[in-house]
């Protein structure tokens, strides 16, 4: 079993696992240090011919990513980013963000369960701040605090945090744009950090902590 969104379905993968011996795994195609990981990690229960198709395609896509980071990573390379969705999100994003030197600062998960957690552990550094189920008003006191460059949530928080001064993509229906995943995707989410990030249109407003 290959899992890559979900919610109910690892239980019943881990059930199919101690019973019958099926194994499962959870992929991530978000950026391409995971698509790489993931599509390694997937031909790990095969045999040594498709591990080598694997290598062929990640080869082949790998000129494409490559051009993409060089073009966006020295517009966003430092930039601190905190989310808040549903899903695995919260955590699968996060290696497309570091792929283009941006650093996620706080994440959390609408409903998330404890294993999400124990699984974003191997995700995010030490010090990233995690919360669970916020409120709108706590979400906005977190980024209030920490003041990050972007945040990435719904559609509830979007006019919020935009009206702030503070540059938004919404992460559940990709803002309308997307798909974000995949190779072909990883190209459309460095352009969409980017245009949300370094529109000129911040120029005319500031985020509260950015007036005092």
């Amino acid at each position: 079993n290959v899992l890559h969104c979900y919610r109910s379905m690892n239980y019943i993968s881990r059930h199919m696992e101690e019973k019958y011996g099926v194994p499962w795994v959870e992929y991530n195609f978000f950026g391409p240090s995971k698509i790489e990981e993931s599509l390694r990690k997937i031909a790990s229960f095969f045999d040594d011919s498709i591990k080598e198709k694997t290598e062929q395609v990640i080869a082949k896509y790998k000129k494409l990513t490559d051009d993409v980071i060089a073009k966006y990573k020295p517009r966003l390379q430092g930039k601190k980013v905190m989310l808040f969705v549903g899903g695995l999100r919260p955590r699968h994003v996060i290696g497309a963000y570091e792929d283009l030197g941006m650093e996620v600062v706080g994440t959390g998960y609408e409903f998330g369960h404890n294993d999400d957690y124990q699984r974003t552990t191997h995700y995010v550094k030490d010090g990233t701040l995690i919360y669970d189920d916020v409120t709108g008003y706590e979400f906005e006191k977190f980024v209030e605090a920490i003041q990050p460059d972007l945040v990435g949530s719904g559609i509830k928080e979007k006019y919020v945090f935009q009206k702030m001064g503070v540059p938004f993509r919404q992460m559940h229906s990709w803002d309308y744009s997307g798909p974000y995943h995949g190779y072909d995707g990883f190209a459309i989410f460095a352009r969409d950090m980017d245009m949300a990030i370094n529109s000129p249109v911040w120029s005319l407003t500031k985020a509260p902590w950015a007036k005092k």
